[in-house]
């Protein structure tokens, strides 16, 4: 049995019913979606009776969890992550991801010195988004580049987390190398029903905008002049961003979070025609990773946030290699296909 079957977080998948909801106004909210957790325990459950893979077994509840949280991932990040390697923007996650190191400090800070139990990933949202804004006002009213802007935000956060980690570190009760690093088995149900929501946020708002973010990431000039609001498109950009990068930092862990956001994409646009082959290519290139990842790190033991990049970088090689073995007869040399739109977002014929 593996080493990541041992310990307390080995529960029965009816934990959530049996888990005693916490009573602040967040949990309360969370309270009706928490079926929705319970399904998924009863499906992955019934697939382990038909094929007996350990990795699924019953009482392994934080391995549904992790499996769950890891195939959410699979689709926001390289949804949002098409857009910003296009925008040129492909280090805005790693900006983002120690921002929101500095949010679950502030978490892990307030509960300790106030007695609070707010999640640090709450608190990590909420920095993150903050931080996201912050990048596109600098960027904005200083007119600086936004690497620029990105650096700033990015060394002000990772100094604002670790001063509150040493001005807390007598007091804090959890080790913040799940945070660093990532961990299957620390993701909670409350985290996991946290990344639901945040899953149904960002595949919304890309849905419904999908072709106004298309127009402001491929001319933004253009956009701009056919009434399209440039800067809200890309405010709503990058508090996107901040919401994937959050989630995906539960299983992956500040320092590889990025990677989610680049690398499959990187990948597809070896192999893909148009923007939107890139954006479905990249979306399954990531849910391999998260699958493949998962997998050898849990029957491995190893950190599953290295293992899943590492097998991100592996299927990113192997679709460079394919790219060139076909470049020269099916791919096009062409800017993406870029659909028409006009100002309101209307496709035109």
């Amino acid at each position: 049995m593996s080493r990541l079957a041992v310990g307390p977080l080995q529960s029965n998948p009816t934990d959530v019913a049996l888990d005693p909801l916490q009573s602040d106004p967040v949990d309360v909210a969370l309270e009706p979606l928490y079926w929705l957790l319970e399904a998924w325990y009863w499906l992955l459950s019934q697939l382990y009776y038909a094929t007996g893979l350990e990795l699924i077994h019953p009482e392994y509840a934080f391995m549904h969890r992790a499996i769950l949280v890891g195939l959410c991932i699979g689709v926001m990040a390289p949804l949002i992550g098409t857009f910003l390697v296009h925008r040129q923007l492909a280090l805005i996650g790693d900006a983002l991801a120690h921002t929101a190191f500095a949010g679950v400090a502030v978490g892990l800070f307030v509960n300790a010195t106030l007695s609070f139990s707010v999640s640090p990933y709450l608190t990590a949202i909420v920095v993150a988004v903050i931080a996201a804004l912050l990048i596109e006002l600098i960027s904005e009213y200083t007119d600086a580049y936004n690497d620029v802007s990105m650096a700033i935000v990015l060394s002000t956060g990772f100094a604002l987390g670790t001063v509150l980690i040493s001005l807390n570190a007598g007091g804090l009760t959890v080790s913040i190398d799940q945070y660093l690093f990532g961990n299957l088995s620390t993701v909670s149900a409350e985290n996991a029903v946290l990344l639901l929501v945040l899953f149904a946020v960002v595949v919304g708002t890309v849905a419904l905008t999908r072709n106004q973010l298309l127009y402001v990431t491929f001319d933004e000039v253009a956009a701009e002049v056919a009434g399209i609001p440039v800067r809200w498109y890309n405010r709503v950009m990058v508090m996107l961003t901040a919401l994937v990068v959050v989630g995906a930092m539960q299983i992956m862990g500040v320092i590889l979070v990025a990677a989610m956001l680049v690398v499959p994409v990187a990948g597809a646009s070896q192999v893909a025609r148009s923007f939107s082959q890139a954006l479905l290519t990249s979306v399954v290139l990531a849910e391999l990773a998260v699958v493949v990842g998962i997998g050898v790190a849990y029957y491995a033991e190893a950190t599953a946030g290295g293992v899943v990049v590492l097998v991100a970088v592996a299927i990113y090689v192997g679709c460079v290699g394919l790219g060139k073995l076909f470049a020269g007869s099916h791919r096009e040399e062409s800017a993406p296909d870029v659909d028409a739109i006009d100002s309101d977002g209307t496709p035109l014929e």
